[in-house]
């Protein structure tokens, strides 16, 4: 995800490596967070999974064989996790996955290069947003013909999907902020006037940087929960009216 720009990784790995063990001590004092912890990891897997196979399984739609040649047409989570994104799901709720690397020249003409490439942006966070849909729905179904028991085997299923719908929605929010490197950078290009595109090229930098800064600070956090708690909640209620 660092890609072209001259950020020091070990600095940010040993920043993250103190926030995480930070994390832990909290959850080792608290075992029932720490089974919630423990729950999230299907759903991460899962969410990371589907939305980099997304981007790369569209960018070959659209003619580009980078992803297939880089092995990226496949649903194995080993295949797409990114060791600090993933990480950042776990203790944060948001986070990414390994970057699909793609050529915009290899795109069929049907559509300019910068058309095709948001499309293949946007086509992860949408698909964790579908996976938040069907999810709803397997959990409302659940609920509806089995209900919350005492049942351990039942309850642990109950958690795991409701982790599976929020961290679907934390990634593909989270995707969507139009700052380098995530998804939204590139989903708005083709909406941008031309001065405005050179003006946001030119300082790709500079917003890259704002990224890491506000997600370092924990302030990407506290901004994007409450759209995932609001989206979550209206799909659980959603998902409650449907199966009445």
């Amino acid at each position: 995800m660092f890609g072209n720009f001259n950020i020091d990784k070990r600095t940010l790995y040993i920043v993250l490596g103190i926030i995480v063990l930070y994390e832990i001590s909290g959850y080792l004092n608290n075992p029932q967070e720490l089974l919630g912890l423990l729950l999230a990891i299907p759903g991460i897997l899962i969410a990371i999974t589907f939305h980099e196979f997304a981007h790369a399984k569209t960018a070959d739609i659209l003619g580009d064989d980078t992803p297939r040649y880089e092995g990226r047409l496949t649903l194995n989570p080993l295949d797409h996790i990114d060791p600090v994104g993933f990480i950042m799901l776990i203790f944060a709720g948001f986070g990414w996955g390994k970057p699909v690397h793609v050529n915009p020249r290899n795109y069929n003409r049907t559509m300019s290069m910068e058309k095709a490439d948001s499309i293949v942006s946007i086509a992860g966070p949408l698909t964790n947003f579908i996976l938040a849909i069907v999810f709803t729905i397997i959990y409302s179904l659940i609920i509806k013909f089995v209900g919350f028991t005492t049942n351990t085997a039942t309850s642990i299923i109950i958690l795991m999907l409701q982790a599976v719908v929020q961290i679907n929605i934390g990634l593909g929010v989270f995707n969507l902020i139009p700052l380098p490197p995530l998804d939204g950078s590139k989903v708005i290009k083709p909406f941008l006037s031309y001065n405005a595109k050179q003006w946001f090229e030119s300082n790709e930098k500079i917003f890259y940087a704002i990224f890491i800064a506000l997600w370092v600070t924990g302030i990407a956090g506290r901004i994007i929960s409450p759209v995932i708690r609001l989206i979550s909640d209206g799909l659980f209620n959603l998902g409650s009216l449907i199966i009445r």
